[in-house]
């Protein structure tokens, strides 16, 4: 590499090796990491643009994660999505407050609220995730959405440092730098369908105990209530 001596090209070279990669795609996937932390401190560029970009560059190839678009693009959750009556709403400030709860909570600069439709994440409500009032800031490709792995599963998922994680080491927003720790609650209609998800993150790890797992379920359960209304009584 130009500046480089020979020892630091060997080290690098070694490095790459480590991490299964040749020197030019990790030099790569180093140089978009920094990229992203950058535009998350200046907002210059749309983060979520920036991560798009990047993706159909090829330098956060997602190949490597596993596939749950059976379960994404079944047709009951689906119309339980376009149910909800979400997509492409205005923001609403009951959502808003939800999030803001759980990111002071939880101590955490990022949460969202978001919906997992056919081919897109759409964001309902958002702390930390820079100008909302764009249309098309509030929606995400499913390539870079960690949520839909909650949704799929139909269960919480907590990620301490998602780039030691065996799978989630390869989703995109990981190798990006911008989400090492994570945990999503699946929202869950009363038919048992998943929606779309209640989550915190964070660009550093964090230990998460059962204290901040019972927090944020009972968060997405207010909206779960807000978007469904409330669930049937128990049965005399």
């Amino acid at each position: 590499m130009s500046g480089f001596d020979d020892w630091l090209n060997r080290a690098l070279e070694e490095c790459a090796r480590n991490a299964g990669e040749d020197v030019t795609t990790y030099v790569a996937r180093a140089v978009a990491s920094q990229m992203v932390a950058d535009q998350r401190r200046t907002e210059t560029i749309p983060v979520r643009e920036l991560l798009d970009r990047l993706s159909q560059s090829g330098v956060l190839d997602s190949d490597a994660m596993p596939d749950v678009s059976t379960v994404v693009s079944d047709p009951e959750r689906l119309r339980a999505v376009h149910r909800t009556g979400l997509l492409d709403s205005p923001r609403d400030a009951v959502y808003d407050r939800i999030t803001r709860a759980a990111a002071d909570a939880l101590d955490v600069p990022f949460a969202a609220l978001s919906l997992i439709d056919a081919d897109r994440q759409f964001f309902v409500g958002t702390v930390g995730m820079g100008d909302m009032s764009d249309p098309q800031n509030r929606q995400t490709t499913l390539d870079q959405s960690i949520c839909q792995y909650a949704v799929a599963d139909r269960a919480p998922l907590v990620l301490e440092d998602a780039r030691n994680d065996p799978v989630f080491k390869n989703h995109p927003v990981v190798r990006s730098g911008a989400v090492a720790a994570y945990l999503g609650i699946p929202l869950i209609d009363h038919a048992g369908h998943a929606v779309g998800t209640l989550c915190v993150f964070d660009d550093k790890p964090r230990l998460w105990g059962t204290g901040h797992i019972q927090l944020l379920t009972d968060l997405a359960q207010l909206a779960v209530e807000r978007i469904f209304g409330p669930g049937p009584g128990p049965r005399a």
